[in-house]
């Protein structure tokens, strides 16, 4: 994903940083055991919240310790481990594999064809066992590449592209929660597609790159008509992640969607900030 599902740090209860750091490490070494130490490279906190959504909802039974590690090699570590790292793990090295090959068709950077070619064995592994998420992946790349490369003005045409993507990645297992999991999914695939869109504008416009908010470039109203847009979109996000039963990491998971997810965004507006009138609210 993008990196923005991360946790305001300063807001969560020192058990809930505890348990949320625990996590990224229990990812970190599932990542590294399965599929080799250069795939630790490819991690980032964004997994940590399928895993701690998933674990919340169905409550499946959990491993784990503190041991030191190659990163931190003298202080040991705690983690924890579920069968949803495992299914984290596996969709980081799909999402990785995919992206640089993304990278490589657009832009012919020979850095991300050799590094996806090092991730192919993995990535065939996880298609074998994950077909419907990895097609949907796949799929949603090559039409968000046509869009592109069509330079056409449509975000909601590419937002609602990347939402089926992120409805099948939430989406599990075939059950009574897939339906739900599946909106939920789709309303965080269409946040995080225009708060990238978002983020990035000023480069890609400079450097000539694709972005369907192109002209609204140089605007001064460019904060409050994404936070406005955002904030819409996420109240859409919210109504479904309220329709699943979560107790156990619940508070971490709101914090992630209520405050971590506009830390970077309000760095860059930071003119935006102080008339928000409560994303908490939402």
């Amino acid at each position: 994903m993008f990196g923005y599902l991360t946790a305001d740090r300063a807001l969560l209860t020192p058990e809930e940083n505890a348990r949320y750091r625990a996590a990224y490490c229990g990812l970190c070494r599932n990542l590294r055991k399965r599929y080799g130490q250069p795939a630790g490279l490819t991690l980032n906190f964004d997994q940590c919240f399928l895993i701690l959504l998933l674990q919340s909802l169905y409550e499946e039974k959990e491993t784990g310790g503190e041991e030191p590690c190659l990163v931190h090699p003298v202080k040991r570590q705690p983690w924890w481990q579920c069968r949803f790292t495992d299914y984290a793990a596996d969709m980081n090295i799909a999402l990785s594999y995919l992206k640089l090959m993304d990278n490589w068709e657009d832009d012919g950077s020979l850095s991300a064809l050799a590094a996806a070619s090092g991730l192919k064995p993995a990535y065939s592994r996880v298609k074998s066992s994950w077909p419907r998420q990895c097609e949907a992946m796949e799929h949603s790349i090559q039409t968000l590449r046509k869009i592109e490369k069509d330079n056409l003005e449509d975000p909601d045409g590419a937002a609602e592209t990347f939402a089926w993507m992120m409805a099948e990645f939430f989406a599990f297992q075939e059950d009574r929660w897939a339906p739900v999991l599946r909106q939920f999914g789709a309303n965080l695939g269409r946040v995080l597609y225009i708060i990238d869109a978002a983020m990035d504008l000023d480069r890609d416009t400079l450097r000539g790159s694709y972005n369907p908010f192109r002209r609204r470039y140089g605007r001064e109203d460019n904060g409050e008509f994404f936070r406005d847009v955002l904030q819409m979109l996420l109240g859409a996000c919210l109504k479904a992640f309220d329709r699943l039963p979560l107790v156990e990491d619940a508070g971490i998971l709101k914090n992630i969607l209520c405050s971590g997810l506009w830390t970077e965004f309000y760095k860059k507006y930071q003119t935006v900030k102080e008339k928000n009138d409560g994303v908490g609210s939402l």
